[in-house]
Parts: structure tokens; sequence; C-alpha cells
């Protein structure tokens, strides 16, 4: 069995029924809230997924949860999987819209990762790509950080990053936009529209070489 995570709060766990339901192992909620509209969305998203839901007391889901922000409500889950180049292929093969896509090159700190995916989900970037060496992957810090962004945001994990980054341009029509501090553009002044990726690079170096002459 893969690893599981503690998530709370009313987003978290609302996110995480509505994409990876079957990665729920069971949701807790404060029982004095359980009446509240937005917490009744949650035991309904669960009942429905065949998931425990247990009534606990304020000091309970304190303790549970670490003292979080939980808003009443948690949930353990499995740390999600990252998924690989054939996943990528057939996402990209079903888009009705043009691909927008955030690709990581050596991001390895899980902190950094989850903020990054929380912010793609918000974009509404269609999946993460990073290299599987030198990055890090789906740690439960990572997921804790992307508040249910893990479960939404397709993370894929790449062999060879430079060899995607080349597919994506030639068999993908995909427009490759780099990152870096001395760029003379801003990122809200590109042209962003049609299929593109852009590419952010690691924490101290930023881009690697080859991935910059990608």
């Amino acid at each position: 069995m893969s690893e599981s995570q503690l998530i709370a709060g009313l987003h978290s766990v609302r996110t995480a029924l509505k994409h990876g339901a079957g990665s729920v192992l069971e949701v807790w909620i404060e029982g004095v809230r359980k009446q509240d509209r937005r917490v009744r969305e949650v035991i309904v998203l669960a009942r429905e997924s065949d998931v425990k839901v247990s009534y606990i007391n304020r000091d309970q889901m304190d303790q549970l949860t670490s003292g979080s922000n939980h808003q009443g409500v948690a949930a353990r889950t499995q740390v999600p999987s990252s998924l690989d180049e054939s996943a990528l292929e057939t996402l990209l093969s079903t888009l009705e819209v043009p691909p927008f896509l955030l690709i990581l090159d050596g991001v390895t700190d899980p902190h950094n990762l989850g903020a990054c995916l929380r912010s793609a989900d918000a974009a509404g970037i269609h999946a993460v790509i990073a290299p599987k060496d030198r990055s890090v992957g789906l740690t439960p810090t990572a997921c804790k950080v992307a508040s249910g962004a893990a479960e939404s945001v397709p993370f894929i994990q790449v062999t060879n990053l430079v060899r995607t980054l080349k597919w994506l341009q030639s068999d993908r029509g995909v427009w490759l936009v780099g990152t870096a501090g001395e760029a003379e553009t801003s990122v809200y002044e590109a042209d962003l529209k049609g299929p593109v990726g852009i590419v952010m690079g690691g924490e101290e170096k930023g881009m690697r070489r080859l991935t910059r002459e990608s």
C-alpha cells in the first residue's frame, strides 16, 4: 500500500474526494459543524464514494490535525502517484483545447513543488512535468502544501527532460517559454496564447544549460 497522509480543511478534503476519491481512506468531521452547508457537501461526497465518515469533537480534531486550520474537516488519503511519459502522451491526445503545461527543471524543495501545484491548479494548467532525477516528487509535505492540487493536476516525471521538451515542440507543436530573472519581458507581458509550456528552473541555479538551449 502507498504511503498515507493526513489532509485538513474544506478545500483540500473536498478536492481529494472530487478528483481522487479512490485514494481517500477515511474522513473525520467535527460533530457540531455537520449541519454546515459546505461540511454537508463533504459528507455527501464521502458517502457517494463509500468512504467512512467519523464524527469527533473539537479537541479531538485539533489533536488529530496538530492544531492546523482544519475548518472542522480532515481526511487520511494515500499519497498520489506521479505519472510517466505514456500518461503525458495520452493526456495530450485527449485534450480538446490547446495544452497549457508547467515544466519544472530541478525543483528540489517539497514546499515549492506544493506551491507550484497549487498555482498550476488555479491557473488551469493541464499537467506539471518534472525530471525524475535531481527533483522532488510527490512527498506528503508537497501534497499538504498543494492543498488538494496534487489530486487534481497530473504530475508527470520523465526520464529525460530535454528529450521531452523536444518531443513537445516537434510532435505536439507546443511553444516553450523559459523563465529567468534576467529576462527582458515579464511573464505578464508575454504572448501565452495557443499550446504553451512554461519552463521554470530550480531554486538555486534556475534552468540548466541544456534546458535553456531547448
